[in-house]
């Protein structure tokens, strides 16, 4: 079967305003609107419209976090995913661990294709996609703003400093997504009531043989700087002696 897998995230809402906790361990989570992470639902949505075109028969979404994770896996469902794993994991899951479990579900499932989010907003590491196409030894494409799949090959356009850049890779591959390359549908009532109904499995991590170790110790968090409040100038005369002023030039 022609099926595509797609990694996503659990992480705080793009629209919620992130507080750190008064001791400084971590960010405030409780009572906190949690969603899939931006990218990974960009992923998701190309991953369907590839099957929608013919180009896939099974869309499988998977995800590695704590129980509360069924909630994004249900919403990955409601937008038209076939089937969820749930790699249940509590506490910090590192890109690492992350792909080495990705890719114990990749030899489980046996994609021709995987498609995750270039980053997740939470942590910006942008390490899991490259990390887990170097442990499949399948080429991957970064940072996707369109892709193409014809005869056993993936054409992608993807977004660089000087501008655009075309790539064609060999089918297995990875791709991670893009800000630009689709815009995600709207989950319908009927669709979160089918979606109920469509197969969650869930998979402890250590029945996978991939052990959660944590490599990085965070040390304290802390908010950015609060801005300055800025003045208006009357002419570029102005300006530059406010610059001079403060120092910048």
């Amino acid at each position: 079967m022609k099926r595509i897998l797609v990694g996503i995230k659990r992480v705080v809402d793009y629209n919620v305003r992130v507080r750190v906790k008064p001791d400084g361990t971590g960010v405030v989570t409780d009572g906190v609107k949690m969603s899939i992470n931006p990218f990974d639902e960009i992923a998701l949505e190309e991953a369907l419209r590839i099957k929608e075109r013919g180009g896939a028969e099974e869309v499988v979404i998977a995800t590695i976090g704590p129980a509360e994770c069924q909630q994004q896996l249900r919403t990955a469902l409601a937008m038209g995913a076939d089937r969820a794993l749930h790699v249940q994991a509590d506490g910090v899951v590192e890109p690492l661990v992350a792909a080495r479990a990705l890719l114990k579900l990749i030899e489980r499932e046996q994609p021709f294709l995987v498609i995750v989010g270039k980053q997740a907003i939470d942590d910006d590491n942008s390490q899991t996609g490259p990390m887990l196409a170097a442990l499949w030894n399948r080429p991957q494409v970064t940072f996707a703003s369109k892709v193409e799949l014809s005869d056993g090959k993936a054409r992608v356009t993807r977004e660089v400093d000087a501008g655009l850049e075309t790539l064609e890779v060999d089918l297995p591959a990875l791709v991670t997504t893009d800000l630009r390359l689709n815009e995600p549908r709207y989950v319908k009532l009927p669709d979160i009531m089918k979606a109920k109904k469509k197969p969650l499995e869930t998979l402890p991590l250590n029945t996978l043989g991939v052990e959660a170790k944590q490599q990085l110790k965070l040390v304290k968090f802390e908010p950015p700087a609060q801005r300055q409040k800025g003045i208006r100038v009357k002419d570029a005369g102005e300006l530059v002696e406010a610059l001079k002023k403060k120092g910048l030039i």
